[in-house]
């Protein structure tokens, strides 16, 4: 877009809608959180380091891939279903242009335009079909078919973060120390650190989004602690 000299854009946007973003905060956070639930529950029977270290690397691997292939599936159903869409738009548009015009104008009119306005605006964009599919699909569904997620990028960057975030409780008892409150302190400084990070793309201070994050940690560790537990118990 050219821009006169002197009125050049001051600030750039994050880059929210590649279909990477939620699937990599969804699968670190998820990863930390199943794994650290999963070292809690089978750390809380009584099992040993071995167990634990399997448990929790199979934990990971099933994990990744069926958050992977979740992403996967829900992208691209998604982009599917606004193909769809772009279809009955298009049809609509050769078929009742006159309509589609006059539905544009009223939308445009209660957007803030004047009548006047919104007649001449809907008519040059009614001048070029592909600028009119794209205007009537923005203003009725708020999608653009021209900038829709990838299910590769979503389902690569959920694989990675979640293998990311599940190996972090397992890290202590890879390196020997067979302790389940070191495992357990490793997850909630994951959990800490990805809450901290998510934060730089939201308007909330790091400290309470690392803060949150480990909430949601503890809850789901003292959970499984405490059923791992009874079930070790009742086991012997």
């Amino acid at each position: 877009m050219d821009v006169e000299p002197g009125n050049e854009v001051g600030h750039v946007h994050q880059d929210v809608s590649g279909g990477w973003l939620r699937p990599a905060v969804f699968g670190a956070m998820d990863g930390l959180v199943t794994n650290i639930a999963l070292v809690a529950g089978v750390g809380g029977s009584g099992a040993g380091a071995h167990l634990i270290v399997l448990t929790g690397t199979a934990g990971l691997v099933a994990g990744a891939f069926s958050m992977a292939l979740g992403e996967y599936a829900s992208v691209q159903t998604q982009n599917d279903s606004v193909y769809a869409e772009v279809k009955v738009e298009r049809d609509e548009l050769r078929r009742h242009p006159a309509a589609e015009q006059a539905e544009l104008v009223a939308s445009l009119v209660q957007m803030g335009l004047t009548r006047e306005t919104a007649r001449r605006v809907a008519q040059e964009v009614h001048a070029n079909p592909s600028l009119a599919l794209r205007v009537h699909l923005n203003q009725e569904l708020g999608v653009n078919p021209d900038d829709q997620p990838s299910p590769w990028v979503a389902a690569g960057s959920s694989f990675l973060c979640f293998s990311i975030g599940a190996l972090v409780p397992l890290i202590p008892y890879l390196l020997g120390f067979a302790s389940l409150i070191t495992s357990l302190a490793a997850g909630a400084g994951g959990l800490f650190l990805a809450g901290a990070l998510a934060a730089r793309f939201t308007t909330r201070s790091w400290w309470g989004s690392g803060l949150r994050q480990v909430g949601f940690g503890v809850i789901a560790a003292v959970a499984t602690y405490l059923v791992g537990a009874l079930i070790g118990v009742n086991g012997r």
